[in-house]
């Protein structure tokens, strides 16, 4: 009945605040400041805006001067100096200025798949650390039972109650734990290591052993419109095809002839004339081929956005689906069962109910689901983390 219940909550219940530890806010807070990669992201958005908006800006003045020399009658040495300055169709302006907007939304929402990505990974490592550290306390036990019956069966030994092959029996138990020790411990070393190579090589503590609370999931289509309307990577998508439309509409005014305006001043020694400069030029050759290729891009946008949606539905039914197994997985292990089942094997060695070899057959599988259990968990609180990841 009570796992009918569980499983009734993951489903019906109310969605909740993703919430975190403590703990692992403060690393993604610390890797979020430190983080190269983001840092680079920044920069490097920062750069593709002004590129973009200087795209818009007016061309280059042009000055000319000439000095003509000769004689003829009566007129000396001659002269000609212009100041002019080229001006796009002023719509043209308009259009590219609304473009600079909307790709700058898409820069902008291209960091933040960025930022979430990579927390995303500091996250996992986070949860992996906590899979490590309850893994330590599992052996920890382990390892302090298996030397107090060493040491009983060293006694036993030395008082005739017990064989050599019980004694060797527990030392290579005793053996295996510690390598396994040993193994568990290089794994931690290595994530951490990673972890602290996300956060720039800064000093980071992390010694948590508990999972962070998870939002109660509601039904799959309430999960996954809740999700879609969140997701970084679909805004992307979306900001980048509006933004490539836009550039069709702008490459369609480059057809609009351009505008020349300016001063000139002309003359010799004995007279000289003033006045306005304006011409026109005609994009006949400069905007050839544009509008298509601007229209291709705007496809080639469309199609990843249709492209990021399915990917984005595909990847919300695989870790909905996988969670829900997950969490029915961990409801099958009763903890309390399996530390009492020790207790009572532990007990019973002792007492000389049950050989030491009997006795490591059937811890042996308790063991196994311990860490089977736990293995789930850090699986399950992956596959949220997953699912999740825009709330980072």
């Amino acid at each position: 009945m009570k796992r009918i219940l569980l499983t009734a909550a993951l489903f019906c219940g109310v969605a909740l605040t993703h919430a975190q530890t403590g703990s692992i806010e403060r690393v993604l807070k610390s890797i979020e400041q430190n983080n190269r990669e983001l840092q680079v992201g920044v920069q490097n958005i920062r750069a593709e805006k002004l590129e973009v908006r200087s795209e818009n800006n007016l061309e280059d003045p042009s000055v000319e001067y000439s000095r003509k020399f000769g004689e003829r009658e009566g007129v000396g040495p001659g002269m000609e100096f212009s100041v002019t300055q080229g001006i796009d169709f002023p719509t043209l302006y308009a259009q590219r200025r609304a473009y600079g907007k909307l790709q700058g939304r898409a820069l902008d929402l291209q960091h933040a798949v960025l930022r979430r990505d990579v927390l995303l990974r500091a996250k996992e490592l986070c949860l992996d650390l906590i899979y490590l550290n309850r893994m330590n306390a599992l052996l920890e036990v382990r390892r302090k039972n298996a030397e107090e019956l060493d040491a009983l069966y060293d006694k036993r030994l030395k008082e005739g109650d017990a064989n050599i092959l019980e004694v060797n029996k527990v030392k290579m138990e005793l053996m295996n734990i510690r390598a396994t020790e040993a193994e568990n411990e290089a794994d931690h070393r290595t994530a951490l290591q990673n972890l602290l190579a996300m956060n720039g090589n800064m000093p980071l503590e992390f010694g948590e052993t508990d999972y962070p609370l998870v939002p109660e999931m509601q039904s799959l289509e309430q999960v996954r419109d809740e999700i879609m309307g969140a997701d970084f990577a679909l805004k992307q998508a979306q900001a980048g095809s509006e933004a490539a439309r836009k550039l069709v509409t702008v490459n369609k005014h480059g057809w609009l002839p351009k505008l020349e305006v300016g001063y000139g001043r002309e003359g010799g020694k004995e007279d000289m004339m003033n006045g306005f400069i304006v011409g026109v030029s005609v994009p006949i050759f400069s905007n050839r081929g544009k509008v298509k290729a601007a229209r291709a891009r705007q496809h080639s946008a469309e199609l990843a956005q249709e492209q990021a949606e399915q990917q984005a539905e595909a990847d919300i039914r695989s870790l909905y689906n996988e969670a829900v197994r997950l969490r029915a997985s961990m409801q099958a292990y009763d903890t309390a069962l399996m530390n009492r089942t020790l207790d009572a094997l532990k007990q019973a060695v002792e007492a000389g109910q049950l050989s030491v070899l009997d006795y490591f057959v059937e811890a042996e599988t308790v063991y196994q689901n311990q860490e089977k259990l736990a293995e789930l968990e850090n699986r399950y609180h992956k596959a949220v983390a997953r699912l999740y990841k825009n709330e980072l």
